[in-house]
């Protein structure tokens, strides 16, 4: 904002006339002043107190009045303590909103010349999209929004993680149970009916693990691997994923699966690529659902060679060791983590393998300046690994890589499981918000005028908006909980509560366009709520940039419920169609479609639509 660049450079003329010395402008902070106190913004004035060698009061005194004297649209000011805070004329406040409303593109920042990537959603070909993928989604395409706005150029991708053990617990489980069933014999959208194949799965892996139990052989490894007083049911919890891999049968024919995947044998091949078609099917649904597409996509079937001829080359150099057994390791215990495995004894990759050549490919394919990864909190670890390794194998874009990590979305009910069935879909989670708009617009009656396929449209809006707002709200490194109900509430800090505030501002323009008036603004004198709602206005852009910087949605999801606040308690508070006169009127019309602007560009950056009515 130039007009603080401007008080920056005052402050430091004011230092060296009034107290012969320098300092550097960039030194000055000067932030938005309190509410509790009068002014606009308040200049900070305890790092220069001592060397004015003076009191907080009296050098708040001689800076208010040089910077009074020698900045046009200062119109006053006052001291507390170390603050000096300022106050601006009203034509100050006139032009700047005149500004906003000429601007076609308020809240886009110049381009910065930097490009970067952002991964996110990155599903598995075993199961559908659910609410975690949901958060994450919805995080992935909001920092692409508004590092797109804050000036960066953006390629949106995703790795498709469509190989693994998981991948064939679902393929084997089809294969055993299915009887030659597919989505269409089965009337089941395409992705959920593979996931319940892995849920079928686990059901008679746990069957299988019960029967064991009760062996002999069991026993023993009970007696022998079991903690000090260890009672079985604990230990059996525990020691599940060693019986997948030592002892169970379906665990065997899994890994054999995978096995004769990484060799191409053809009847496995083939049947992986009809799952994981129907997979594929079933997410871009649910994607254009949700209103989210990609630039690029990624498969993990492809970059895990990449990978693994990294590893081979990085153990030729001597940056990898390999074991007894023929596995591939790094040491990183210098950079204050452990040794992790690279590939397994039996040559096949793990996921550390396939990131490695993912990030390589994006490189070669783009060449961006930075890489954002999109993944939860419980992954934190394998991400600081994963950029280690990419730093000691000197890889040109390794000070580029950041992991937005979030947490987890439970429901009231608790805690989701994939392999037990407990998730909520996202397309079902969907349905259910959207359910709830329905309802709660029923409820209050306000559209009984709305065709069926108006009212089908209106429903989506709020629901995708209450969602989408509900779950951005909140700072992403932050664990929550996700309530449909809550989500809707027109009254709290909620999508529809600013949609609604949009809805208003549509109406008032609609009836100020039939009183066909052409009004001068210029020589208006704002009120202070007024002037309030303008200076929010001004701070946006500054929002977008920081939010950007800080890769956090939810700072501007926090702006735009204050926005929405104000604009709610000034068309309260006063007047517009039936202002006290036509200058007043003609301002707060100008005051609401700036208004309006920037609550649907804040609301866009988090992928939300605003409906012109509800």
């Amino acid at each position: 904002m130039k007009f603080i660049h401007n008080i920056k450079e005052k402050v430091k003329i004011a230092f060296g006339e009034l107290y012969n010395f320098d300092i550097d402008s960039k030194e000055v902070l000067i932030n938005e002043t309190r509410k509790e106190f009068d002014g606009s913004y308040t200049v900070v004035l305890f790092p220069f107190i001592k060397k004015a060698k003076t009191s907080p009061q009296e050098l708040g005194v001689k800076l208010g009045e040089y910077l009074t004297d020698h900045l046009d649209f200062v119109s006053g000011f006052n001291v507390v303590k170390g603050f000096l805070n300022l106050e601006f004329e009203g034509s100050f406040w006139v032009e700047k909103l005149q500004s906003i409303l000429s601007s076609d593109s308020y809240g886009n920042l110049p381009q910065k010349g930097e490009k970067v990537l952002v991964e996110f959603s990155s599903p598995n070909t075993n199961k559908p999209l659910h609410l975690g993928h949901i958060r994450n989604i919805l995080l992935g395409w909001s920092t692409h929004k508004i590092l797109e706005a804050a000036g960066y150029k953006t390629i949106k991708t995703q790795i498709i993680n469509d190989r693994g053990i998981a991948v064939c617990k679902s393929m084997l489980s089809w294969q055993l149970f299915a009887d030659g069933a597919t989505p269409k014999t089965k009337g089941v959208k395409s992705d959920h009916f593979v996931g319940d194949y892995y849920v079928l799965f686990d059901k008679k892996l746990n069957e299988e693990y019960s029967k064991w139990q009760q062996k002999e052989e069991a026993i023993d490894v009970y007696n022998s691997s079991r903690k000090e007083n260890e009672a079985k049911e604990i230990f059996f919890k525990r020691y599940k994923n060693t019986y997948f891999n030592e002892f169970s049968d379906l665990g065997k024919q899994a890994k054999a699966m995978l096995i004769k995947w990484e060799r191409n044998d053809e009847k496995v091949r083939n049947l992986w690529t009809q799952m994981n078609d129907w997979c594929y099917e079933g997410f871009d649904a649910t994607y254009k659902k949700i209103g989210v597409d990609f630039d690029i996509l990624y498969y993990e079937s492809d970059t895990y060679l990449l990978g693994k001829k990294s590893v081979e080359d990085g153990l030729s150099k001597g940056l990898f060791y390999k074991k007894e057994d023929e596995s591939i390791w790094v040491d990183l215990e210098d950079s204050g983590m452990d040794q992790k495995i690279l590939l397994r004894s039996d040559g096949t990759s793990v996921y550390m393998t396939q990131d490695i050549g993912t990030a390589q490919k994006r490189n070669e394919d783009h060449h961006c300046d930075k890489m954002i990864y999109v993944v939860g909190d419980e992954q934190e670890y394998h991400f600081s690994v994963l950029f280690e390794i990419l730093k000691k194998l000197d890889e040109p874009y390794s000070d580029g890589l950041f992991h937005l990590s979030y947490g987890m979305v439970d429901l009231p009910t608790g805690k989701m499981k994939s392999r037990e069935g407990t998730v909520v879909d996202a397309d079902d989670l969907v349905a259910d918000v959207i359910g709830e708009a329905r309802v709660s617009a029923e409820e209050r009656g306000d559209i009984v005028s709305f065709t069926e396929s108006e009212k089908s449209e209106l429903y989506r809006k709020i629901g995708l908006g209450a969602l989408k707002y509900f779950i951005l709200k909140v700072d992403p490194k932050k664990r929550m909980v996700f309530d449909p109900k809550e989500s809707v509430d027109m009254q709290g800090q909620t999508g529809p509560y600013i949609q609604n505030a949009y809805v208003r501002i549509q109406s008032v323009l609609r009836k100020y366009q039939e009183l066909k008036k052409d009004i001068k603004t210029e020589n208006y004198n704002p009120e202070q709520i007024e002037a309030d709602i303008i200076q929010k206005l001004v701070n946006y852009p500054n929002e977008v940039d920081i939010a950007a910087a800080s890769y956090d949605p939810s700072r501007i999801a926090t702006y735009g419920f204050e926005l929405a606040k104000m604009y709610h308690k000034f068309y309260h508070d006063l007047r517009i169609l039936t202002a006290e006169n036509d200058l007043a009127m003609a301002f707060r019309i100008e005051l609401s479609k700036c208004v309006s602007k920037v609550l649907a560009h804040s609301m866009d950056l988090l992928g939300i639509e605003m409906p012109e009515r509800m």
